[in-house]
């Protein structure tokens, strides 16, 4: 069922998509989307203030080796603090969505399918698990 929807939002993407059929354009407007979503972002931080930032260097694994690998979650920090209000998350969720509907794009001029990517990612994180250390 969930391939169908894959391939359902993969073909009304490729039906959609008239003026940047362009590889060229559709890698800029990929770029742009993915602009879009750090400012819309860093404008939760600086203009909202629903969240905010508290960074500081993370666990160095090098400097550290004695440390068990299924402690690094909770030693490592997204340095995020407070919520999403609604408009910023709504704002986020538009932004995330014109960057997927580009990477289908792109998908879709590559002739690959969005929902084999997926499982074979899916495949990768459920073999290597931690041990992929992203």
């Amino acid at each position: 069922m969930k391939d169908i929807i894959f391939d359902n939002f993969q073909n009304s993407v490729d039906e959609s998509l008239l003026r940047h059929k362009s590889i060229l354009d559709i890698m800029t407007k990929l770029q742009e989307s993915d602009a879009r979503i750090n400012r819309a972002v860093a404008k939760s931080v600086t203009n909202c203030g629903c969240i905010h930032i508290e960074a500081k260097n993370q666990l160095s694994i090098e400097d550290n080796e004695d440390i068990d690998i299924n402690e690094l979650p909770n030693i490592l920090d997204t340095h995020t603090r407070g919520f999403l209000c609604e408009n910023c998350r709504e704002v986020i969720e538009r932004e995330v969505g014109n960057h997927l509907f580009y990477l289908t794009s792109l998908c879709n001029t590559l002739d690959i399918n969005l929902y084999d990517v997926l499982i074979k990612e899916y495949d990768r994180i459920h073999t290597l698990g931690k041990y992929s250390l992203r």
